[in-house]
Formats: structure tokens, sequence, C-alpha cells
């Protein structure tokens, strides 16, 4: 009898043990250091709200973290080879990568918006608050975009006539010079573009399309995304995450966007 007892207090302390080490691991978070505030660094240390977002998770499970700093284009590679565990990095849930990875739920959302020609926009009526609607019932509208990317893509989903620029430089100076009427992108390089030339555009609000934006996991961890998903149902509880992140970050965000705080992301 007493061997046994010992034997099953033997095995309880090693069962125990190993759950330790596994909730002890470290986890190593992809994102790409580029992309202020979400994600970025200062003097070489992660900074930012997704640094904070995945900080917060890892404190959730019990894991240290580890921020790789990974070209985002490598993210889901790394996820796949076992490079890193999980990308918190701003990704868009699409159809296409939820072949290759499995999502958590929505934390942010990010919105396509305008930044519009000013004489187009005078000349029809066009003002920060238009809807999407208002816009694309317009005629002859000529759309500008970047090769491959959501602003050339987009239009031309939805039908549009849209004229390819090789980089952002370019289709801002088409939109400047009044060549085009129209690049549609996320909120960041819409309004910053239009500080740089105040004279020439207008910032249209109304999104256009809605991104969720969703923490990825390799195929089959499914422990790992019942976590996440259980974090992120925390974030809007009173005295969540999403207050923290907004008391923290609110007027950097608000400083950048010049008409909305965190809120612009939080809310669908």
């Amino acid at each position: 009898m007493k061997k046994l007892v010992v034997l099953f207090l033997t095995l309880f302390v090693v069962l125990l043990l190993n759950a330790c080490a596994r909730s002890g691991d470290v986890l190593r978070v992809g994102m790409d250091l580029r992309y202020p505030p979400f994600e970025t660094e200062e003097d070489g240390v992660p900074v930012g709200i997704s640094v904070d977002v995945a900080m917060a998770f890892g404190e959730f499970i019990g894991r240290e973290v580890e921020i790789v700093n990974t070209n985002f284009a490598g993210l889901i590679p790394a996820l796949d080879s076992g490079e890193i565990d999980i990308v918190i990095a701003s990704m868009s849930r699409t159809e296409e990568r939820a072949q290759v990875v499995d999502f958590s739920d929505p934390y942010f959302y990010f919105k396509i918006i305008s930044l519009v020609n000013k004489d187009y926009a005078e000349a029809n009526n066009l003002s920060e608050d238009s809807t999407t609607e208002d816009i694309l019932a317009l005629e002859g509208t000529r759309f500008v975009g970047v090769a491959t990317q959501v602003s050339a893509n987009l239009p031309a989903e939805l039908g549009k006539d849209v004229t390819e620029a090789t980089d952002l430089s370019t289709a801002i100076a088409s939109l400047t010079q009044g060549t085009s009427d129209i690049l549609m992108m996320s909120a960041f390089p819409v309004v910053n573009n239009h500080k740089a030339n105040r004279d020439t555009t207008i910032v249209n609000w109304d999104p256009f399309q809605i991104s969720p934006i969703s923490m990825a996991v390799a195929q089959g961890n499914t422990e790992l995304l019942e976590q996440a998903n259980e974090f992120i149902a925390t974030l809007n509880e009173p005295g969540g995450l999403y207050e923290t992140l907004t008391a923290k970050w609110d007027d950097e965000v608000r400083g950048i966007l010049e008409r909305y705080g965190l809120e612009f992301f939080i809310n669908e």
C-alpha cells in the first residue's frame, strides 16, 4: 500500500512539474515592428498597441512573451515552420489566409477609408461625412491604387476602373495633381498623406471595407487558439484591456487621426 502511495505521489509531482513547465514556456509572438503605433520599437525594444496585447495575453496564460520581429510577408511561413507560436500583428482575417492558419476571434477592426482630391470633392458635393454609397453612385470617378494592394484590388472588386500605380508616392502624386480622384486605404496612410497635402485632398471617413484583425496560430493548435479566444472575450469587460489600451494610446492615435482615437479600431 505504501509503495502505491509513493508511486501515486511521484506521478502526481511529475505531472505537476510538466504542467508548470508547459505553462512557463516562452510564447514566441511574431509581428513586423515597422508599423507604429501598433507595432514598432524604441531603442531596439518592441513597443506598441499590439505589443501590449501580446504581453497581456502572455500574462493571461502564464507564459513569458518573446516578440519575434518578422517581415509581415514571412509571418505565416514562420508560423508554419514553428519559428513562432502565434501572430499578433494587425493581420486581417481573410479566406485565403484561413486556408493555411487558424484564426482567433477578431479583437480589432481596420477600416478602408478614402483620400479624395479636393477639387473633385467640391465639384461633387462630397465631404468628410459623405457615405460610400454617395461616392460609388458617381459616374466617371478615377480611382488610383497601388498594384496588388487593397487600394487597387478593392475598387476593381466594386466594378470600378482603377489606375494601378507602382508605389504609394506615385498614387498620391496622381491624386494631388488631379489626374485621379480617389485612393482607398487604411486610416493611417490616408490621414498622413492628407496632412502632407491639406490644400489638395480631403479624408472621407465612411469605410468601404472593414477588416477583422485576429490572432493566428498554426493549424491544429487548438489549445493556444482556445486560450486566445478566452483572452479576447475578456477585452471589453469593465477594467479590461480595451480600457487599459485606451488610457495609454488614445491620445497618440487621436493625434495621428485628428478625429478619432483608439475606438476607431476597437469598434466594428
